[in-house]
């Protein structure tokens, strides 16, 4: 099992909105604003990246649980930046709370529950299913 995780530990993740990124992107018909799906991926990115460190062998962490709330549109070029911060730890779970900030204002918040695994357990476990 990953080594104790400090509450507090903290991971970011960035990136510059594309069109790729946009809700246009999915659907034509919709504005060229950055998607909440990519907006939780990139909460979840900073959310593995605040756990990761401690992670040893084969370990990684994977998502568990999201509430997540996207509250301002931000358009292509801005640039997003996530943050992860470690809250709790259950004894199996643990649970970040996530921010999303554009270059004006917080985009979104909430959190994002995860768990440690081990690679090899967890591809055993998928292939048998």
């Amino acid at each position: 099992m990953a080594r104790q995780i400090p509450i507090g530990a903290r991971g970011e993740a960035h990136e510059t909105v594309e069109f790729k990124h946009t809700l246009t992107a999915h659907h034509s018909e919709l504005p060229p604003v950055y998607s909440t799906p990519d907006m939780v991926r990139l909460m979840e990115t900073a959310a593995f990246h605040a756990l990761h460190p401690y992670c040893e062998g084969d370990e990684i962490t994977v998502g568990t649980a999201i509430n997540i709330q996207h509250r301002a549109a931000s358009g292509i070029g801005a640039h997003i930046q996530a943050e992860a911060v470690l809250e709790s730890f259950d004894g199996r779970f643990y649970t970040l709370r996530v921010t999303a900030r554009d270059d004006v204002q917080q985009i979104g918040q909430g959190t994002v529950g995860r768990a440690v695994v081990s690679i090899g357990k967890f591809q055993k476990t998928a292939g048998r299913k």
